[in-house]
């Protein structure tokens, strides 16, 4: 599975989410914003952070990045008690088993190691090229078409 890391949802606010969920709004709420995971199971919550906040659910992707999917982690941030960075989404992205190995190995995907500023930067609209940058790619240098050398 995957997260969108550069799409918000523009019809949902996490004080209303909270609302939804029978938790009290504070007023650190109005700055959280939620994003929009990928289109697999749009009602389900997914929050990627940074691994000072920990829980006996919580996944650990790597030692700066974990994932937690819990309605605690919402009351802790909501309280200002959750991790140092987040970024809260609704829904993923799938894959059937093998097929994200095979887009890999077809060119279809670059991939990078998690960086903190790329998925938890406050500038959506810049991420993509952050990433690219990362692997010393310019968006220009990019074609539309794979194959193997």
């Amino acid at each position: 599975m995957g997260l969108v890391v550069n799409r918000m949802l523009d019809a949902l606010t996490f004080p209303d989410l909270l609302e939804q969920l029978g938790i009290e709004p504070t007023p650190l709420c109005e700055q959280i914003r939620v994003h929009f995971g990928g289109p697999v199971e749009a009602g389900r919550g997914f929050v990627l952070h940074s691994t000072d906040y920990v829980q006996d659910t919580t996944l650990m992707v790597d030692n700066r990045v974990a994932l937690t999917a819990t309605v605690d982690v919402l009351k802790a941030i909501a309280e200002g008690r959750g991790p140092r960075h987040s970024m809260l989404a609704l829904g993923y992205a799938g894959w059937s088993p093998g097929q994200l190995d095979t887009e890999i190995r077809e060119n279809v995907w670059l991939n990078a190691p998690a960086d903190e500023e790329v998925l938890f930067g406050p500038n959506l609209d810049i991420k993509w090229e952050q990433a690219l940058g990362r692997l010393g790619i310019e968006p220009p240098m990019l074609s539309g078409e794979a194959g193997h050398a």
